[in-house]
């Protein structure tokens, strides 16, 4: 089977084509994807902005037509943070639906955690023992935990990376004291639900997915990606403090030029990597392993196992 998945985003929208079959890994046939931002362009009344309505749906028409093309049989559309918060969210999402009949599902923040888990277990098997996963997005951090398939606890909190950056930093670089007041905001609300994501057990390995953890730890020393999926990465703790210090005194231009990290997310690394070493520090651990697998890849194989609709 050809399937498309659309993923609508906080900060980029994507159109991946695979060619997809039970108990096979899926194989990516096509990519399409911009950087959208959309956690970037809502107002203060928290509702999408007319810019952001419009690019949203052109580009749901464009994947349209790619998928067309390429052959796709059946699309698989779904939105998350930016839009499921957005006050307008359903508004945006009922005009894109009558104006071009893709039905984007929102996924809750809890889903969006167990997907992924589902995911990063498949990569790495059932040898890695207890998995915490780990995974930044523009508008959410998704954590979740378990021994199985699916996890045992999946916990979202409001801390994407583009989301703190526009809340917590006015000025480029930031000031010290904001970078300060972040961090211990931070620390103190992921430290509430470390009890909860514990409780069953300490994880054996720690894995971070996402655009953030990968970028963050090809700028600390990672393989880059035309080394292929299969080249080990790891982020460790000690790194990241060390990155923090530096990435607070640079501006989101001098960012850019560091390995691994894209313009488009750039002036967001700092707040990225603070939550980063936030969380890999409150759970105890020196390093997490970088899943090249997330959220896409778990749609893809719960639809692939044959469950009804209801699995989103």
């Amino acid at each position: 089977m050809r399937l498309g998945v659309l993923d609508v985003g906080s900060n980029t929208v994507h159109l991946l084509v695979v060619d997809a079959h039970q108990g096979a890994r899926p194989l990516s046939a096509s990519s399409h994807k911009e950087e959208l931002h959309l956690v970037d362009l809502i107002d203060e009344h928290n509702r999408i902005v007319d810019e952001g309505r419009e690019r949203l749906e052109a580009f749901v028409v464009e994947s349209l037509r790619i998928a067309e093309d390429k052959g796709v049989q059946e699309l698989i559309a779904f939105a998350t943070s930016a839009v499921r918060e957005a006050s307008n969210g359903a508004e945006v999402l009922a005009g894109i639906r009558e104006r071009t009949g893709v039905e984007l599902r929102v996924l809750p923040g809890q889903a969006e955690a167990q997907l992924t888990f589902l995911a990063v277990r498949r990569w790495f098997g059932w040898s890695a023992g207890r998995l915490l996963v780990l995974d930044i997005g523009g508008g959410s951090l998704e954590m979740a935990s378990g021994f199985d398939e699916m996890p045992e606890v999946a916990r979202s909190l409001p801390f994407g990376a583009a989301r703190l950056t526009r809340e917590w930093f006015t000025e480029d670089p930031p000031d010290e004291a904001s970078v300060r007041a972040l961090r211990r905001h931070v620390r103190a609300e992921i430290g509430k639900v470390v009890g909860d994501l514990v409780r069953f057990g300490r994880p054996d390995r720690v894995v971070a997915s996402s655009k953030t953890f990968k970028q963050l730890a090809r700028m600390a020393g990672a393989a880059p990606s035309a080394e292929g999926l299969y080249v080990s990465r790891r982020l460790f703790r000690a790194d990241l403090s060390e990155w923090i210090g530096k990435l607070a005194k640079m501006s989101s231009h001098e960012r850019a030029q560091l390995p691994g990290i894209s313009i488009g997310r750039a002036k967001q690394m700092l707040a990225g990597a603070i939550v980063a070493e936030a969380v890999i520090d409150l759970f105890e651990a020196e390093v997490a392993d970088v899943c090249p697998w997330a959220l896409r890849e778990g749609i893809i194989l719960r639809r692939l196992d044959g469950l009804p609709e209801e699995w989103l």
